[in-house]
């Protein structure tokens, strides 16, 4: 028999929950076609002694719907091990769409996740209306990653009440057009529907965006729409009360964004909530994996008043630096730093990323306790650190999962996946698109907490089946041949780092990995050695196809 690929072996976690058994992996065709021993030849094969062979890793909470259109390789998600991502989170979406609505629903998501409007608007075809068009739209960019969309309720109360979708309350007949709008887009290809009401989500206008303040009755009818075709409704800062009115209407499926809180005791406490949640519905929630928030440092934002900061912050990269070494300059800074509430971020709530090739995420020195133990304000040893690193030095201002032995408590529950990487959302502001490498780095590697099996499933099998997914997340004869091979040993996440590749040169973190042998997806090489090969297999994935 002759295969297209055979990785040779190996140590296979085939994504089931099953630990570790040493095997081949034969591809042919897109499809695993063999696993254990394998005879034969290939076209290309993978020595993976001494590595890691599991499913391609299925990233639940993405915003790439806008980077699709000018990075088709999907960085960074495509270094970690990413090989399908659902689109569309949030209740933010470009479709539907009027031709005369699209700058305001660019504008939206703009205002909402840091994504530029003018790249959204200029890196798009925006040659579609309705939902299953804007699948066709994505369909022929070809991408280094699989594609699962859901439809925004955002965009569809705007196409049917237009300007009263933000602060009035739908009629039924509204309710019902939305809801058949939903129904439509799943038999075109969208797994679910997406809703969002989280009032701090703000349109370009500074209100909240339309469906915020809906009335759960709203959300009834198009779970009403989305429960008999086994779909997905997926929500942000919707309360309990709220999911379980969706889950219980149609026995829908839900997806929501979840955390706990720092104080001893949150994480068990929130993973009892969300158990008592979920008993007799099919909830599932989705937590970060490290300490988030807000990304600085001289490369990037400067979250600091006062005139001299200002003028700092209005110089690029190499002016900054050259003027944090001018001690007249650098005196002026401190002085300002030192006035009360000179920072708009909490100081001990940031923590230094470090200068290694790995990040510090698990670090439990804040900028203030570095002070103290130099002798210094905390301005100094921010300058201090800028200095030394040439500039580079990033310094992460911690507002979730800001505990991790609470986190840890959290994630006991069988109901909740991590993740919440939030790619290609708040690009200047964050990046944790590389959750799935600190999983392997930190939960599984590092603590114990996960055994490589668990880790796996966590990544693998057990998102693809919140999506609705029945094709991939599992190494088994006739499954799609999405596959990673990694050294276990040093898989992780390196510094992040602040590029201008978006469209006008607009800026955006971005995080490479280490450890990464491989990456197939489909049955062809996307990644070797850390590097992508430039092969675009990705699909556009459909619900029900």
């Amino acid at each position: 028999m002759t295969y297209d690929i055979v990785i040779r072996g190996g140590s296979i976690v085939d994504g089931s929950g099953a630990e570790p058994v040493k095997g081949d992996v034969a591809i042919k065709d897109g499809l695993i076609a063999a696993v254990g021993v394998v005879d034969g030849t290939a076209k290309t094969e993978i020595d993976a002694t001494g590595q890691m062979v599991t499913p391609g890793f299925v990233d639940i909470h993405t915003h790439l719907d806008a980077q699709i259109g000018w990075d088709p390789d999907m960085t960074p998600v495509s270094w970690h091990g990413v090989t399908t991502a659902l689109i569309g989170n949030c209740g933010v979406t470009f479709a539907p769409c009027k031709p005369e609505d699209r700058e305001l629903l660019a504008g939206m998501m703009e205002t909402v996740e840091d994504i530029p409007k003018q790249a959204i608007l200029t890196g798009l075809a925006w040659d579609w209306e309705q939902y299953g068009e804007y699948l066709d739209s994505i369909q022929k960019l070809g991408t280094a990653v699989n594609v699962a969309g859901l439809v925004g309720h955002s965009a569809i109360r705007y196409y049917v009440m237009g300007e009263r979708s933000v602060e009035e309350q739908a009629t039924e007949a509204e309710k019902q057009q939305m809801a058949d709008i939903v129904a439509t887009a799943i038999d075109a290809g969208a797994f679910g529907f997406s809703t969002n009401r989280y009032e701090p989500h703000k349109g370009p206008d500074g209100r909240s965006i339309p469906g915020t303040f809906a009335d759960v009755s709203e959300l009834e009818a198009i779970a009403r729409a989305v429960g008999p075709k086994n779909a997905l409704v997926q929500a942000v800062g919707a309360d309990f009360e709220v999911l379980s009115k969706i889950a219980d209407t149609e026995n829908s499926r839900v997806l929501f964004s979840y955390g706990t809180g720092p104080d001893k005791g949150n994480g068990k406490m929130s993973a009892d909530a969300l158990d008592k949640l979920c008993e007799n519905r099919n909830i599932t929630a989705i937590s970060h994996v490290r300490g988030s928030g807000y990304m600085f440092g001289l490369q990037a934002g400067l979250p600091f008043k006062g005139e001299a900061w200002r003028e700092l912050s209005s110089k690029d990269f190499d002016e900054r630096l050259a003027a944090i070494l001018n001690d007249a300059f650098a005196a002026k800074l401190i002085e300002e730093a030192k006035r009360p509430e000179a920072s708009r971020v909490p100081i001990e709530s940031v923590f230094f990323l470090g200068s290694e090739e790995r990040p510090l995420y698990t670090s439990t020195q804040n900028l203030l306790d570095q002070a103290e133990l130099a002798g210094e304000h905390w301005s100094e040893t921010f300058l201090r650190l800028a200095r030394e690193t040439n500039g580079r030095a990033l310094f992460n201002f911690r507002m979730f999962a800001t505990n991790l032995e609470e986190q840890a408590d959290l994630f006991k529950s069988d109901n909740i996946y991590p993740g919440l990487g939030d790619a290609g959302a708040h690009v200047s502001q964050i990046c944790d698109a590389g959750w799935s490498s600190f999983v392997l780095s930190h939960w599984q590697r590092e603590t114990g907490y996960f055994s490589m099996g668990q880790a796996i499933k966590k990544m693998t099998s057990g998102p693809a089946q919140v999506i609705g997914l029945d094709d991939r997340g599992l190494i088994k004869e006739g499954m799609r041949a999405d596959i990673n091979v990694f050294d276990a040993d040093t898989v992780g996440e390196c510094q992040p780092e602040l590029v201008h590749d978006l469209p006008q040169g607009a800026p955006r973190y971005i995080q490479r990995s280490k450890g990464f042998k491989a990456t197939i997806v489909n049955g062809q090489l996307s990644l070797v050695d850390g590097e992508l090969t430039g092969t675009r297999a990705g699909q556009v994935l459909r619900h029900g196809a």
